[in-house]
């Protein structure tokens, strides 16, 4: 199980880094909007010098822009070829038929695919036929619309391993800590969390009450 961020921010990403809390980063156009304006490829490039920084190794999602299949897969193979990163994995959002076939085109050419905006069983199951190493599953949203995405998630991980195909299930728009861990139970190899869920995974009010009654007790007795 790997614990990823979702954030374009460098100063989010080193601290988490700092901190081995984290063993990736996702990102998206959103995410990347929250940012002050530059250059995009630029702006990713900063991230891999984070990564770099930190032993590199630790993947990086970034999603193409482009609305149709083909410019997606031209945009895909030029970030790549910019950016040279090893574990840069091209986020593309599988809303048709056609996206498919892009999919198969970018692996074919040793290009990681992130899979994303996925909701079901069966278009993780087509993303992954068609080379997804990441199929990004939306928990959040699924329940927003009244999916039930723990079944999902345990149903599709059980499909990856009855057919042998090495995908691995990515859980996004999380919405607080339980979901973090709701979503490693129910199957998800990866969950990936905005920052301010991961900090207050670290923190429990019984955990502050106890030490700090520990140490009271302490100074008593060094009276």
């Amino acid at each position: 199980m790997k614990l990823f961020i979702d954030s374009a921010s460098t100063a989010e990403i080193e601290d988490c880094l700092k901190k081995g809390a984290i063993q990736g980063i996702t990102t998206n156009p959103s995410i990347i909007s929250k940012e002050p304006k530059t250059d995009f490829v630029e702006h990713v490039k900063k991230i891999v010098s984070v990564c770099k920084k930190f032993g590199g190794k630790i993947s990086l999602s970034m999603e193409v822009t482009s609305e149709k299949a083909q410019e997606m897969e031209k945009e895909a193979i030029d970030y790549a070829e910019r950016i040279k990163y090893s574990d840069l994995y091209i986020k593309i959002p599988l809303t048709g038929w056609d996206e498919l076939e892009t999919i198969k085109n970018l692996t074919s050419r040793g290009i990681n695919v992130n899979c994303t905006c996925l909701f079901n069983e069966a278009q993780c199951l087509l993303a992954a036929y068609a080379g997804a190493s990441y199929v990004s599953l939306f928990r959040g949203r699924m329940r927003d619309a009244g999916i039930e995405s723990d079944q999902v998630i345990s149903n599709t991980r059980r499909l990856l391993e009855e057919t042998g195909l090495p995908s691995e299930i990515i859980a996004g728009s999380i919405r607080g800590p339980r979901d973090v861990i709701d979503s490693f139970l129910a199957g998800a190899h990866i969950v990936t969390v905005g920052v301010e869920h991961i900090k207050k995974m670290a923190t429990h009010l019984k955990s502050k009450e106890s030490a700090d009654q520990f140490l009271s007790d302490f100074r008593k007795w060094t009276k």
